[in-house]
């Protein structure tokens, strides 16, 4: 028992840091309100359409960015101060925010306000992310970047599960306008958080143009086989869970026979799955060097309880299947992006970041019109079920058809923090 406390109170050791203290504290408030307003949009969009197939095209605009800018994002993150950048990208969302406020208070709201604030709230979170990845390098060194992750996670997945249960009630009590006001307040905390803070990026001079910076990460990538791994179950759980998340408006009303709370306590209780999955289930991992084969296992078991959860027609065994499905799902998002920090040159890290979040995003359109035009013809728990299915049947054909990643270990390199 003593043993097991060590391990996890060792897993929060970056916490003691300052910078890092501050960001993350402001960061995870931040995306309490972010999760509200994921919540509340899906809502909005629901009440207005009833269609699973327009779910999914709000989901896709939101994505197309990351596509277009991905070659560029990852670069700019590289050689611009990042926490200057990511006061920017914060101040710009909050804009966003009050935008959305406004439409729905004011009533005025429809489908293609939606669609317009979803492409650019796309295009601030292609800017945002990868500096944001690289950022937590900066702030804890690379001789904690895994830990740092996983902290950064658990406070995410902390947001995650309160976000979405505290839109689910504030739209019961008292309508969904509040919902994006709250968003756009929340901002505040992570900006401030960014004033007070300072970091020790190393920021360097453009050594060609952007996209050939691109490209030479790409090169990197694909000359490390495990990291190209781990990428490939990245994007299946990113293809199929992420896009199965996306129609739970359907899944409350339709299927549930619910309202807005019964959304929001789906969406919390996957956040809880996943907050324990970090504060717990990654502690007790960080000794494991076989991560390959254990992303595998989390990728599978993440596929089967959505096959599992579709066969369910009651709020509170959905949330329990919900809860275990994302229960191992943090472990692939951590351990991937560790190991690709811990890899790459000083100089690449934003970039390496952009394009784990360009493939894993840059699909997201095609998965969210995959499943949308799935659930509006099939149904959505018969959607869901295939995409679990799918999951399952793409993790066991990459451990056919890539031996190794039952084999490889892994250690996260020590790397001194000026380095």
């Amino acid at each position: 028992m003593k043993s097991l406390i060590s391990s996890i109170k060792d897993g929060y050791s970056p916490l003691g840091m300052r910078n890092f203290r501050i960001y993350v504290s402001g960061q995870a408030l931040s995306m309490v309100g972010t999760w509200m307003q994921m919540t509340a949009q899906s809502w909005v969009v629901w009440e207005l359409t009833h269609s699973e197939l327009k779910l999914g095209i709000v989901a896709m605009l939101g994505f197309i960015p990351f596509v277009i800018l991905g070659p560029w994002s990852g670069v700019w993150a590289d050689i611009v101060n990042r926490r200057k950048l990511l006061i920017g990208t914060q101040v710009a969302a909050m804009i966003l925010a009050i935008i959305f406020a406004v439409l729905v208070q004011t009533h005025s709201i429809q489908i293609w306000h939606i669609y317009l604030l979803s492409i650019l709230l796309g295009i601030v979170n292609t800017l945002d992310m990868p500096a944001q990845s690289a950022f937590i390098g900066d702030l804890s060194g690379m001789e904690h970047i895994r830990k740092a992750v996983a902290v950064n996670s658990t406070l995410v997945q902390i947001s995650r599960m309160l976000g979405p249960a505290l839109a689910g009630w504030v739209i019961a009590a008292v309508g969904v306008a509040p919902a994006f006001w709250l968003n756009a307040l929340s901002f505040v905390a992570v900006i401030l958080s960014l004033v007070a803070i300072s970091s020790n990026q190393e920021v360097h001079k453009r050594s060609g143009s952007h996209l050939n910076e691109f490209w030479d990460g790409m090169k990197f990538i694909y000359s490390q086989p495990r990291i190209l791994d781990l990428m490939l179950l990245t994007l299946l759980l990113t293809f199929f869970a992420f896009s199965a998340v996306q129609i739970m408006p359907a899944v409350a009303t339709d299927v549930l026979h619910g309202d807005a709370r019964v959304l929001g306590n789906l969406l919390g209780a996957a956040g809880a799955g996943a907050l324990l999955g970090s504060m717990v289930i990654m502690p007790l991992t960080a000794k494991i060097k076989k991560i390959g084969l254990l992303a595998a296992i989390a990728t599978a078991w993440t596929g089967l309880w959505f096959v599992v959860f579709a066969f369910s027609r009651n709020a509170y065994t959905s949330m329990l299947f919900l809860f275990l499905s994302n229960l191992l799902a943090p472990l692939i998002f951590i351990t991937t992006s560790a190991v690709m920090q811990s890899s790459a040159p000083p100089n690449m890290r934003a970039r390496l970041m952009s394009a784990l979040l360009m493939i894993m995003f840059g699909i997201q359109p095609f998965a969210s019109i995959f499943i949308g035009f799935s659930a509006s013809r099939l149904g959505s728990p018969l959607a869901i079920m295939i995409n679990g299915a799918l999951m399952v049947a793409g993790t066991a054909a990459i451990l056919v058809f890539r031996p190794k990643l039952r084999r490889w270990e892994v250690e996260v390199k020590t790397v001194s923090k000026h380095s």
